[in-house]
């Protein structure tokens, strides 16, 4: 059987936006209530995406670390999850300056991930519209989704399983590259060796 593909996915955004409650959603199409805000944990699942078996590591921060352990999580991740909630302007503020983090610790490599606005059943209590997020990812050249932890509505699971394709594509695109340029050095290599040999 062929080896599945791995993706190492890292959730970010502020303490109390509800990425803990977003995994546990994807993972377990359930909802729960109640959690340590101060709990990071990492989760293991696999899925069928395109005929493809993807091994996904889920790593869900705690929206709390400090600068080195939010940078340690950011050089270990492949894809993120940008997450901010609807009814909190100020998680919402907070989207930017973690992407420019992002940026600066992954560069020169362009960072692969998505935005999302949780909370989207309360809508009553709404202070960041859809047309705003949707600018943002635009300008942050990712994909949006607007979804709900609580109800389940959205779509969180395709939110992951676009997050993953986006990975691979890019690990396909960074291998090809890579494997290219290997073999222009062995070539530069045999005719330095070929120049020495023949003077």
């Amino acid at each position: 059987m062929a080896k599945s593909a791995e993706v190492k996915l890292a959730v970010f955004g502020r303490a109390g936006v509800g990425k803990s409650a977003l995994v546990v959603r994807f993972l377990t199409k359930r909802f729960i209530w109640e959690y340590d805000p101060t709990l990071e944990s990492t989760y293991r699942h696999q899925a069928n995406i395109d005929d493809e078996v993807v091994s996904m590591e889920i790593l869900d921060t705690a929206g709390q670390e400090d600068v080195l352990q939010r940078e340690g999580h950011m050089r270990w991740g492949d894809g993120f999850v940008i997450v901010y909630d609807i009814t909190d302007r100020s998680s919402f503020d907070e989207v930017v300056p973690l992407k420019n983090l992002l940026d600066e610790i992954k560069k020169p490599k362009n960072v692969t991930l998505i935005l999302v606005g949780n909370k989207a059943d309360l809508e009553h209590s709404r202070q960041v519209s859809t047309e705003e997020g949707e600018k943002l990812a635009t300008e942050m050249a990712c994909a949006f989704y607007e979804c709900s932890a609580c109800t389940g509505e959205g779509c969180i699971a395709e939110a992951f399983y676009e997050l993953s394709r986006e990975v691979r594509r890019r690990k396909m695109v960074q291998g090809k590259t890579r494997r290219r340029s290997s073999t222009t050095h062995v070539k530069q290599a045999i005719n330095k060796m070929l120049t020495k040999i023949s003077s």
